[in-house]
């Protein structure tokens, strides 16, 4: 627990580092109505009270029989979210938001069992559902990529 206690206060103290750098961030120009500061504010804010949490609570993390073990099988679904993970970063601009979050959303529903077709559906439609939720509402622009000749 007091190992526990430890990691929270260390990232909790990164946590304020970086909110005090974060701060003062002025860009010359933003293309987001709330500016490029109040996101990372927003993740470091919700961390730093998840670390207090930590930091607090009465009763340490008990690992229960439930969760699944550390094996080659979890490491590998791991390291394999973390490649299609950066496939969607670098396809995210040729591709477009669309595209590219099929391209890697599909397979990622798949190694956690998925089926092809209703995988392929839920995350076509999320896809497209995020998309017009942070263009047209939050206007936030994501990129179209390939499907740019669809826009006007």
């Amino acid at each position: 627990m007091l190992i526990q206690r430890i990691f929270a206060s260390v990232l909790l103290l990164a946590c304020a580092g970086l909110a005090l750098m974060a701060w003062p961030y002025q860009a010359a120009f933003s293309y987001e109505p709330v500016g490029p500061r109040a996101f990372p504010l927003l993740m470091l804010g919700l961390m730093g009270s998840a670390l207090l949490y930590m930091l607090f609570r009465p009763a340490p993390i008990k690992h229960s029989e439930d969760e699944p073990p550390l094996d080659r099988e979890t490491l590998t679904k791991i390291g394999l979210c973390t490649v299609l993970l950066l496939v969607f970063a670098g396809a995210f601009e040729p591709l477009g938001f669309i595209l590219a979050s099929i391209v890697t959303g599909v397979p990622m529903a798949r190694l956690y069992g998925g089926r092809w077709l209703p995988s392929t559906v839920i995350i076509s439609l999320m896809a497209v559902g995020l998309y017009l939720l942070f263009d047209r509402l939050m206007d936030v622009p994501l990129p179209l990529g390939l499907l740019d000749v669809l826009e006007n």
